[in-house]
Formats: C-alpha cells, structure tokens, sequence
C-alpha cells in the first residue's frame, strides 16, 4: 500500500487535498481529528499538556481550551515545538493503527493528512509527500473564515509556523492551492497519475 502524505501551512488547503481524493477511492487519516479524539478525557496526552502548559489550558469541565492553548503556541516558536513533542506520539501512535487497518482491507492507497509532517519524522514512512501551498493572503482568508479569528490572530498563526520553503524544500511536489478545487484536483490528480496510484 502506498501512504501519501500531505502537509502544508495554516491555510493552504490541506484538508480540501484530502476531500477532493476520497472520491477517488483513496481514503484519509486526518490528523488534525485524530489529535481531537487522543484529547477527549481522560486522556494522558491532555495530562501531560496540562502538566507542560497548565491549568489554564484546560476549561472547567476538564476539557482542553484550543484557543488558550493556542495563544500560547502560536506566538512562541519554542513552545510550538513543545506542543509538537507532547502530541506527536500519541498521533503517530493512532495514525500507524490506521494504517494497518488499510492495509489489512488491502486498499491501495491512503492519505495521511498531516500538518507537521515534517516535524514528526512520520514523512520518512511516507511513498510520496505533497506539500499544499497557497499565498498569505488566501492563507489568512481561510484561516479566519474557518477558525472565526480576527485579521490580526490569523496574522499571528502564520508567524508562529514554519515558512512555505521549510515545506516545499522537503516535499516531493509541491502544488499550488491559489486557484479553483477544480485545478487543485487536477494538479494532485497529475502527480498521483505519474506515481501509478491511480489511472
């Protein structure tokens, strides 16, 4: 089975990649859902987020404040990689029982949605990585429509992450995300033709 993995910054379009290519058959693991599962209580992961960050992180009912949290990686390059330790595990623990799971139905391919690629070593398990990119201004656009941020915070989760070239610079391919689904889908469809995952 071939794993696809797919990264990108904030913004680019990462999760649409994955949503376009489901009709082909391909399915996704999307990161992003599977940290959201490993943080439902009790959970260790979000023990051990309490016990790094603190108590402010967690709301009154003992589950985590995504947007407190936030403020704090985002705007401290340090403490994202912080964050990054902490998770990392426990996702690539989920994402490798995925896996197996699709290769014991015996699929042919599967995406892995996964915006710090890179960052956790899971691309060296990857056949092909892409990296989705997309101007700043896009970027923000759907940064604030999506997350129901101002300008100014969207502004903030930009800087806090890793510059366009750290993803493009390591990928495979790279592909745009400025223009229509429709070319986005045509561009990943190209690249997935020229590796033999689909005809």
């Amino acid at each position: 089975m071939k794993i696809i993995g797919i990264t990108g910054p904030s913004g680019s379009g990462k999760g649409t990649a994955g949503l376009l290519l489901q009709k082909y058959g391909i399915p996704t693991i999307d990161t992003d859902k599977l940290y959201r599962k490993i943080l439902i209580p009790p959970s260790p992961c979000l023990d051990e987020l309490r016990a790094t960050f603190g108590d402010s992180i967690i709301r009154a009912d003992g589950t985590l404040d995504r947007k407190a949290l936030a403020a704090i990686v985002f705007t401290d390059k340090t403490k994202l990689s912080l964050l990054n330790s902490v998770t990392h595990k426990y996702i690539l623990a989920r994402v490798k029982k995925r896996i197996a799971y699709r290769t014991r139905r015996g699929e042919r391919a599967v995406i892995v949605d996964a915006p710090a690629l890179f960052e956790s070593g899971f691309d060296k398990k990857c056949d092909i990585t892409i990296t989705i990119t997309a101007s700043r201004k896009s970027r923000i656009e759907r940064i604030m429509q999506r997350d129901r941020l101002d300008r100014a915070a969207a502004e903030r989760r930009i800087d806090g992450q890793p510059p366009e070239e750290f993803y493009t610079s390591r990928a495979d391919y790279a592909i745009s995300n400025d223009g229509s689904p429709e070319e986005l889908e045509a561009a990943l469809l190209s690249v997935l033709r020229l590796k033999g995952i689909i005809t």
